[in-house]
């Protein structure tokens, strides 16, 4: 679907513009799936490593195909498609040292290597020695980007990925009742997602109520406890279909809605709005996040808008730029970015939406379809 020789000359512009003679990206990194089509593996909570796994990754020079160096056991398990033939493997027995060694020689003199932000240390201290001379710098720098502009292909699979969960909130909706659990719930969000068509959840599924006389907060995601009258219940998931996350959120009520509870949810809904009325090329990231958080500020619950405003999205689930204070990042037509306001108070109200947007020549477009209106069951 991807035309990757593409992608990589780009990035050799990159890299000529900012004297880089080579870059290094990890098995793991989204960065090396962009530039090459290299399958990641689902994550785990805990560390999963083999023998010799520091070498996992790829080189990536203008002047020769992406020179990959891989444990023998990422080979056998973790490589569906198979590999290269000039994949340098490094099994167990191996001096792997001198096998990555040999790999870094074939380059030549190298005066600046950029290496992934999420390479591992043991793997860059390698690098360091391997390449004494050189000057390290952040990859991130280079793909980031690239990876931020999405192309008509992307943009189809994240559609895909947010009408998933639209969907799946959709069946979800009614079970949202007095007496069901949030895990019970969170399980058949992860269930539906994964039998719709989801690789897996593009990060840990939450499901969390808060209201009156619950004290409880947003960073308590989940219990098994019985969902109780007059509580918000906020949602926060996402599915991955091809590489690509989609991040989604809505609050359902229990119960008959208060008049600050319906307050609180139209000023939020408002928020979103006016964020999304903000994004136009050229707009500042920051600029999206202070229209957004205007409105909670000026409905008296800015206190309680805690986080940003959002995030970029696309084969990681967070990207750069951020929708936050600090980021003045210009917009540009094909960024694509999640606009989720709340206000969260424990022991009062919880509300949150969250929708990705994707920037177009005349402002931006919600990608998610699923209604803001007020759910209460």
């Amino acid at each position: 679907m991807f035309d990757y020789s593409e992608r990589r000359n780009k990035l050799y512009a990159l890299m000529e513009q900012q004297g880089v003679d080579l870059v290094f990206l990890p098995k793991h990194s989204a960065d090396l799936d962009y530039l090459t089509g290299s399958e990641r593996r689902v994550t785990t909570f805990g560390n999963v490593a083999y023998t010799h796994h520091w070498v996992a990754g790829a080189f990536i020079h203008p002047k020769h195909q992406p020179k990959f160096v891989l444990p023998r056991m990422i080979v056998e398990f973790d490589s569906p498609a198979g590999v290269d033939q000039d994949t340098t493997v490094v099994s167990e027995q191996d001096d792997a040292y001198a096998r990555f060694r040999k790999v870094t020689e074939s380059f030549g003199h190298v005066k600046k290597i950029a290496v992934s932000a999420r390479t591992w240390s043991e793997t860059t201290l390698h690098i360091m020695r391997a390449f004494p001379d050189a000057v390290v710098v952040n990859a991130e720098d280079l793909v980031n980007p690239l990876r931020r502009i999405k192309s008509v292909e992307e943009l189809e699979l994240m559609t895909q990925a947010c009408h998933l969960v639209d969907n799946v909130l959709e069946r979800v909706q009614s079970k949202v009742i007095l007496g069901v659990t949030e895990l019970d719930l969170k399980s058949e969000v992860n269930f539906q997602m994964n039998e719709t068509g989801s690789k897996t959840e593009s990060f840990d599924t939450a499901v969390w109520s808060m209201g009156t006389g619950n004290e409880r907060d947003a960073s308590d995601r989940l219990t098994s406890n019985p969902l109780m009258r007059d509580m918000g219940v906020s949602f926060d998931f996402g599915s991955v279909i091809n590489g690509y996350c989609s991040d989604f959120g809505r609050t359902i009520y229990v119960g008959d809605p208060s008049k600050e509870y319906e307050f609180v949810y139209d000023l939020v809904m408002e928020a979103q709005a006016a964020g999304l009325a903000a994004v136009r090329p050229g707009a500042l990231a920051s600029d999206v996040h202070n229209a957004t958080r205007k409105v909670i500020v000026d409905g008296g619950y800015g206190k309680w808008f805690r986080h940003r405003t959002g995030h970029g999205i696309g084969l990681d689930v967070h990207e750069f730029p951020f929708i936050s204070e600090e980021d003045d990042t210009p917009l540009e037509v094909g960024m694509t970015f999640t606009i989720e306001p709340s206000v969260f108070w424990p022991g009062r109200v919880g509300v949150r939406v969250e929708d990705i947007i994707v920037v177009e020549p005349d402002g931006g477009r919600k990608i998610n379809q699923f209604p803001t209106t007020l759910v209460a069951n």
